[in-house]
């Protein structure tokens, strides 16, 4: 080397290569912050002295800088999202695991432009710890933003055709394939559903196991009616089920809401529950205890939900390398079906 040219300082990424590590871990292991194993600290210790590598003062106060709050950021209406108690349960048992963590709960709604800029503005000048996604539609703007922050992110539920390297989400497809096989095996042999939003994977999913059930039992799959997840909607859906199948005899409703929905429905049509038509939901929120009669429905741990998310993005904050978590639900009969 030419005297007088300055050698090339060592980057954080070339660390993270020569200890096979990822750069946080590499960065965290620098810092001394907890929860890196001792194997990758001192991997990390070698690639250091192999290379010479010297932090920068700005980036190791910039690397350790914590805000101590994690954000969970909701893509949904404002009065839907507070009147739809499957958020506050989240809301729960998200707070609950952050408490545990000493982290604070940023809530985030981001129904309008200026809310998903309010959330690109967080996630770039790192205004948390880590971030929770809930409730993604088909080509929501949120995932990108996610997918090019720096900060840890947790999906809670997979959006549509995305694959995101962490999340927690429930078994849908089994849950809707579930109630569907209760109602074939109970002599229902006209079996309709009212799904949720397609444009969500929930929605996706649970009629791929309504759809699943029929064909293996050699039904054919009425054609669904969309509620969006709410009980006016599940009402509605009802209402053209009737009109168009008069004779169906069970309904497989994709969320709660919408189940109690179309039991008002089949109430003011004159038709008996579980009598003319049995009716499941998905759920097993307050108003499937609630309802007239009370509904059968699939459970689905709901504060659990918001509290492995929670769980995953604190692993991810302190250098941990989780792996999506897919949580198991089961059928809870009462005397709708």
């Amino acid at each position: 080397m030419a005297e007088g040219v300055p050698r090339r300082q060592p980057t954080l990424d070339e660390v993270a290569e020569l200890a096979g590590v990822s750069r946080s871990v590499a960065s965290r292991a620098l810092n001394n912050a907890p929860h890196v194993s001792r194997a990758k600290r001192e991997a990390v210790e070698r690639a250091v002295r192999q290379l010479g590598y010297v932090p920068h003062p700005t980036a190791r106060a910039l690397a350790t800088r914590q805000t101590g709050a994690a954000a969970l950021v909701v893509s949904g209406e404002e009065p839907s999202i507070f009147a739809d108690p499957f958020f506050a349960q989240v809301i729960v048992g998200a707070s609950a695991a952050l408490e545990d963590a000493d982290l604070h709960l940023l809530l985030c709604l981001t129904a309008s432009e200026r809310g998903r800029r309010r959330v690109d503005r967080l996630l770039r000048s790192r205004g948390a710890d880590g971030v929770m996604l809930m409730a993604l539609r088909a080509d929501d703007p949120l995932a990108r933003l996610a997918e090019e922050s720096e900060l840890p992110v947790v999906f809670g539920g997979r959006p549509v055709g995305l694959e995101p390297r962490w999340y927690v989400d429930v078994d849908n497809v089994g849950g809707a394939r579930a109630a569907t096989e209760y109602l074939i095996a109970a002599g229902r042999t006209r079996v309709a559903t009212i799904c949720g939003r397609l444009d969500t994977e929930a929605g996706r999913a649970r009629y791929r196991g309504y759809r699943d059930a029929m064909l293996a039992a050699g039904l054919e799959p009425y054609p669904s009616e969309t509620g969006d997840f709410a009980e006016s909607g599940g009402a509605a859906a009802m209402a053209a089920l009737l009109a168009h199948h008069p004779d169906l005899d069970g309904v497989f409703a994709a969320s709660d809401n919408m189940g109690a929905g179309a039991l008002r429905t089949l109430r003011n049509a004159g038709r008996s529950v579980p009598s003319d038509v049995a009716v499941i939901g998905f759920d097993d929120l307050p108003v499937a205890r609630m309802s007239d009669p009370p509904l059968t429905t699939v459970h689905q741990p709901v504060e659990g939900l918001g509290r492995e998310m929670a769980r995953m993005l604190v692993a991810l904050v302190n250098g941990q390398e989780p792996t999506p978590l897919i949580l198991p639900t089961r059928l809870v009969t009462r005397a709708s079906a």
